[in-house]
């Protein structure tokens, strides 16, 4: 499938000027740094789409002004991200093997996503196919689809953060222009966790639930109905499998290293290593403990 690339750096006016409310609430160094980024990205041809804070406004209408940048990009690009960002006087590291790199200066910094942390949502040619045009820092890109942006952001479900809020501040904007058929191909044998959202949103905004439709929650429940049916195949003892952890990666540990629980993100079942779960495991525990009173911290070893 061919990847539409963002708009070329010819044809972009590097004067142009930037929308006054992003000079007002984005300090200048900071823009400095993404539209660098942006520029350098663009001239050397090298494609990205860019998520969060923007592309929220896009797909829901909801404006948030962080001090990050999202660009989500395909895997095999980031040695040539890599290089590009030290060409530009930038260093661009990993955060983490599995999904995230970062460019990080003390004026703020630039995550370079290529799929998620559980790893179920990779960054692949259908991002770039069906990405929507838009501009940011008055430049012209294109930003993630609605349909990627709800399947990676309907696994966050932390203890200190949960994306549900933003899965239906999305449907409420655009459930009569979501490719459903998509969508449930996205999910896949996760469609639970779609389900999840869609019975959610009915109940957040009861008077909207017909926009969601009927077809995908009459599919979504056939499902559900065929599993509970008499003589319906059940997961035996020797197969106790924990989903928890494509939800949180901290929270459902409990089961996998005390209860006998298989982690759902390990190879074959997801797409991690046990290397990969344990570093990334590792990375939420300190995370955790850095964010708790310091007389609630765990004491170092």
């Amino acid at each position: 499938m061919a990847i539409r690339r963002t708009t070329a750096l010819t044809e972009i006016d590097r004067a142009r000027p930037v929308p006054a409310w992003v000079a007002e609430v984005i300090p200048p160094e900071t823009l400095d740094l993404y539209r660098k980024v942006l520029f350098g990205l663009i001239e050397r041809k090298i494609p990205f789409l860019v998520g969060g804070a923007y592309a929220m406004t896009h797909h829901a209408g909801i404006e948030r002004h962080t001090r990050d940048l999202d660009l989500f990009v395909r895997r095999e690009t980031i040695p040539a991200i890599e290089r590009a960002a030290a060409e530009m006087g930038l260093r661009a590291h990993e955060f983490s093997s599995h999904w995230l790199w970062k460019i990080t200066t003390d004026a703020g910094y630039v995550d370079l996503i290529w799929g998620s942390g559980n790893a179920a949502a990779p960054v692949d040619d259908e991002w770039f196919a069906r990405s929507s045009e838009s501009e940011v820092f008055g430049i012209p890109v294109l930003l993630i689809p609605a349909e990627e942006m709800i399947w990676s952001k309907a696994y966050i479900q932390e203890r200190e953060r949960f994306d549900g809020a933003d899965v239906a501040h999305i449907l409420l904007r655009r459930a009569e222009t979501l490719d459903w058929e998509h969508l449930l191909e996205r999910f896949g044998s996760h469609w639970r966790v779609l389900l999840e959202h869609l019975v959610a949103f009915g109940f957040i905004y009861p008077s909207e639930r017909h926009r969601i439709p009927p077809f995908v929650m009459r599919e979504l429940i056939s499902r559900l109905q065929d599993e509970s049916a008499p003589g319906a195949d059940a997961a035996g003892d020797d197969d106790k499998l924990c989903g928890g952890t494509l939800l949180s990666r901290l929270q459902y540990l409990i089961d996998i290293r005390e209860r006998g629980y298989r982690d759902a993100r390990l190879v074959p079942t997801g797409a991690m290593t046990q290397d990969q779960i344990d570093a990334w495991s590792r990375l939420g525990e300190q995370e955790a403990a850095a964010s708790l009173p310091f007389n609630q911290r765990p004491a170092k070893s």
